[in-house]
């Protein structure tokens, strides 16, 4: 039977293309614009300047709409074996596989015109941002650290932020970038988890497969090691008390976390993974707050 004859016609597809870029589930979206504001906030010593706000903001929303297109693309041929993803719109047939690779390529060009306005450093430093952007998702047939290269792409925007506001990338910002890479990998192995059934019977590589029951204790140390590194920017940085109120915060997060994923069930640890927004939000607001007034006023 011929796929393209379960595609609905005119703007009854939107819903379709909305789903295959996950906008309608925007969790995806804050985990990675989190870090971003983080790192703008500290560049700029306070709020930053509006124009570079406004291109960043769009460009994470841009990149993540971008690697969710590539991801499908990617397990177009997997997604219909697992629970969670088996309705995905190129898993059904209702998105084209050239449609998918049309729209990536359409975001992709949008975003890196945003990088036009910044600087070439930055510009750079994008072109990075996409090779790992591309590269992620194709991972999971080679490695079972998938997660860590989700980590780097979902962390690029830290070195290109500091690029955008200084010219230039300090140790405060590779140290926020490990921070982000140690969140990430912590945060996406709950994740990883809630597939885990489905990915052994398909030969899917996650490091919830390779970690097996040591998984939590693992998630735990990332969480750990996240905290230090954002402890020690706070310090280098002489960051107020609210950052540490922030951060304390987001490690009440991570003991919550713990508590979710204790038996591994596929809901709870679903949950644990969503509860990270709040971790971000937190570091985000202790970081604001400690930065007010900015330079200046």
């Amino acid at each position: 039977m011929d796929r393209s004859l379960m595609r609905p016609k005119g703007l009854a597809r939107l819903p379709d293309f909305l789903h295959l870029m996950r906008l309608d589930r925007p969790i995806g979206t804050w985990l990675l614009m989190w870090p971003t504001l983080w790192a703008l906030w500290v560049a700029a010593a306070g709020v930053p300047e509006r124009h570079l706000l406004l291109i960043f903001v769009a460009g994470v929303y841009l990149m993540r709409a971008a690697g969710c297109v590539i991801n499908d693309y990617a397990d177009r041929h997997f997604d219909g074996h697992v629970k969670r993803t088996r309705n995905r719109p190129l898993a059904t047939g209702r998105i084209s596989e050239r449609e998918a690779k049309a729209l990536f390529a359409t975001l992709v060009a949008s975003a890196f015109v945003l990088v036009l306005f910044t600087n070439l450093f930055t510009i750079l430093l994008s072109l990075v941002g996409v090779a790992l952007a591309f590269v992620y998702p194709f991972m999971k047939r080679y490695t079972h650290l998938p997660q860590l290269f989700l980590g780097a792409a979902f962390s690029w925007a830290i070195p290109m932020a500091f690029g955008a506001v200084l010219g230039d990338v300090p140790l405060e910002a590779w140290l926020l970038f490990a921070a982000n890479v140690a969140w990430t990998v912590a945060y996406d192995t709950e994740y990883a988890m809630v597939d885990r059934d489905d990915d052994l019977k398909i030969g899917i590589k996650s490091t919830a497969v390779l970690l097996g029951r040591a998984d939590k204790a693992a998630i735990g140390v990332l969480q750990l090691v996240t905290l230090g590194l954002l402890g020690w920017v706070g310090l280098r940085l002489e960051l107020g008390v609210f950052f540490w109120l922030g951060l304390a915060g987001m490690a009440a997060t991570f003991l919550y976390q713990q508590f979710l994923i204790r038996h591994r069930e596929r809901d709870r640890c679903f949950q644990a993974f969503l509860n990270n927004h709040w971790a971000g939000l937190l570091v985000f607001a202790g970081i604001c707050l400690s930065l007010w007034p900015p330079v200046g006023i």
